[in-house]
């Protein structure tokens, strides 16, 4: 007799079934891949035993073999073949070449194309959403071979900072790698799902999170199960990479030699950044009073230097103080003293090294966190939060609470910025605000989503435009427009605006043609502290010279309609007033412009009263009491 088998709703009936799911840390050097099994998260590891992929893809000419080498393979050319051998491209995601700030630098050529820059390759040219889909595909495939199952989808990780454009880019990689995504999570907020489940932490916590290319630095809020992001920053221009090539630079000076590593052949700055790396690493475990001599034979010279590790202390300490900089800011837009944080996650393989962690010991008071491997922490995270989103784990009580990294909002007249989502707000949300016409008869109305800091539109950064046709003529100021806007949990936006009489609508999904750089992020919170006064009074004129342009045409207005109410002494006076204020609107002075716009509106009260006697009468002319 066959048994009946009852399941709850949208569960499986068979309750040894299970989706599989895995977490992917997509990394600027390395990228891995991690699920839950057997109830633990644990990174996947490839046929070799090896959990982690280089995030390298070497491109071959037409005709050879699979036409590509991913991973170690393509590591292992980077040397012989560099101008073919693309690393670091998460650094181009969603980004144009204006955006990349070390082009120069990268041993590859990177090309300014509409929309994202492309790699120069010897298979053509190829996106940096194509190069990353490779590396995803590789961890699809080793996901798979694991299980010896399809995967369900994943939980991808990205920098906090990581803008919308960005965002869409992975999880355009990420479809074209066959890979259905659950989410996309920041990389701090991973780490912190790690630890919070693995240590029974509660409380204030900073996430340090210093990769090979980027630099994270988040304050979480972890409640019975619930984390929420109280601040990020970072720079996403700043990592391990960029402390070999200040090691590589310190080497060439100390041993006389006036050129740095940029300076050399593609090739020989591989050499170059592989030597240093060496010895960055051999140098975390030698000890404070050890040497590591940093040895290369290149075509044009021949490097042999001893480092110690006050010796790279020195030379990258600009770098380590850039990230304790990053640090004091996330605090300061957090909220939290120094001492109300309860332990400092360390996340990414940079952080082995000595002179990062006693930075963060010394600068937050405490020894950091470092009893899970900071290579790993990441897509151990992202696994977790993959099972529970696959349905695997309903009893869990995980809840993420992200935040946006830059305030979201529309301009209006003079090109002033209406903030609608501040920054450091949770996400998903939605948020709404209602706007009016400028103009007796508009019919439309352009809206400008925009992202930034400041005042104006002019310092912020533009994302979408579009408008909202249909509303009927009204009187300016009559007509109610509702723009909302739409964040989802992976940190993407939607806009609609939608006039509230009419139910006349449009929307616009904000997928801008390129990203913000970390820098640009950083540069657009510093402007929007350091020039707060400058930004208050030029919205203060701006939003004065509005008023006037709207007083003057409303009462240019009146006189056309019902300028016969007044006699020609008095339309003279209210002429005059009408100059004056012109005249005042090329100042530079809001308060000269606001008194001269207040002086109009008093001299016109009388002139309003007769309009509204003269409406009254039209409106009663040849009606009676009882029909009224």
């Amino acid at each position: 007799m066959a048994l009946l088998q009852i399941s709850e709703p949208g569960q499986s009936p068979d309750p040894h079934q299970r989706r599989v799911a895995v977490g992917i840390d997509l990394g600027t050097t390395h990228s891995l891949v991690a699920a839950v099994r057997h109830g633990v998260a644990e990174c996947l590891p490839d046929e070799q035993g090896r959990v982690i992929l280089p995030s390298v893809v070497r491109y071959l000419p037409t005709g050879q073999g699979s036409g590509r080498q991913i991973g170690f393979d393509a590591l292992a050319a980077q040397v012989d073949d560099p101008a073919n051998t693309i690393s670091s491209v998460k650094r181009l995601m969603g980004r144009r070449l204006s955006d990349v700030a070390d082009a120069a630098r990268l041993p590859y050529t990177v090309l300014d194309r509409p929309g994202m820059a492309a790699v120069a390759t010897v298979a053509g040219e190829k996106s940096p959403v194509e190069v990353s889909a490779e590396i995803l595909a590789t961890l699809r495939f080793r996901a798979e071979d694991s299980f010896d199952d399809e995967l369900f989808g994943a939980v991808i990780t990205v920098p906090a900072y990581f803008d919308d454009a960005q965002r869409q880019a992975t999880k355009d990689a990420a479809q074209m790698a066959g890979l259905k995504v659950l989410r996309l999570i920041n990389e701090p907020t991973a780490a912190a799902i790690a630890y919070g489940l693995d240590n029974a932490s509660e409380g204030v916590y900073a996430i340090y999170d210093l990769g090979g290319g980027t630099f994270d630095v988040s304050i979480l809020r972890l409640t019975q199960g619930v984390f929420e992001v109280m601040a990020t920053g970072g720079d996403s221009a700043l990592g391990g990479d960029d402390y070999d090539r200040a090691l590589a630079d310190w080497v060439l000076a100390a041993t006389g030699h006036t050129t740095r590593a940029t300076d050399f052949s593609a090739g020989e700055r591989a050499l170059l950044m592989r030597e240093a790396r060496r010895c960055k690493e051999a140098l975390s475990a030698v000890g404070e009073t050890g040497s590591v001599t940093f040895e290369v034979a290149l075509p044009s010279l021949q490097l042999s230097q001893p480092v110690t590790l006050a010796d790279f202390a020195q030379a990258t300490r600009a770098l380590t103080d850039r990230t304790i900089t990053a640090a004091r800011k996330v605090l300061r837009d957090a909220q939290v003293d120094k001492g109300e944080v309860k332990g400092v996650v360390m996340v990414g393989g940079s952080t082995r090294m000595p002179v990062v962690r006693q930075a963060v010991a010394q600068f937050f008071g405490t020894e950091p966190l470092v009893n899970l491997n900071p290579d790993e922490v990441v897509a151990l995270g992202a696994a977790i939060q993959a099972n529970q989103l696959a349905g695997n784990n309903p009893q869990g009580d995980l809840l993420l609470l992200d935040v946006i990294p830059l305030s979201l909002g529309i301009e209006t007249m003079g090109g002033l910025v209406e903030r609608i989502v501040p920054r450091n707000s949770p996400i998903p949300t939605a948020l709404a605000q209602d706007f009016t016409t400028f103009k007796d008869g508009q019919t439309a109305l352009a809206i400008h989503v925009v992202q930034g800091e400041r005042d104006l539109v002019a310092d912020c950064r533009s994302l979408a435009r579009f408008e909202l046709r249909g509303i009927p003529p009204m009187s300016a100021g009559a007509a109610r427009i509702r723009v909302t806007f739409t964040i989802d949990a992976d940190g993407l936006l939607s806009v609609s605006a939608k006039e509230q009489g009419t139910g006349v609508e449009a929307r616009v999904d904000v997928k801008p043609s390129y990203g913000l750089s970390d820098e640009q992020i950083a540069a657009m919170l510093q402007d929007g502290f350091a020039t707060a006064q400058q930004d208050m009074q030029a919205r203060a004129l701006v939003e004065a010279r509005v008023d006037a342009e709207r007083m003057r045409m409303a009462t240019q207005s009146a006189l056309d309609a019902d300028g016969d109410l007044l006699s020609e002494d008095e339309r003279g006076v209210i002429h005059a007033l009408v100059a004056d204020l012109l005249a005042t609107e090329a100042k530079q002075d809001a308060p000269t412009i606001e008194a001269a716009t207040q002086a109009l509106a008093k001299g016109t009260e009388a002139f309003a009263a007769m309009r509204m006697n003269r409406g009254i009468a039209q409106a009663l002319a040849g009606k009676n009491v009882e029909s009224l």
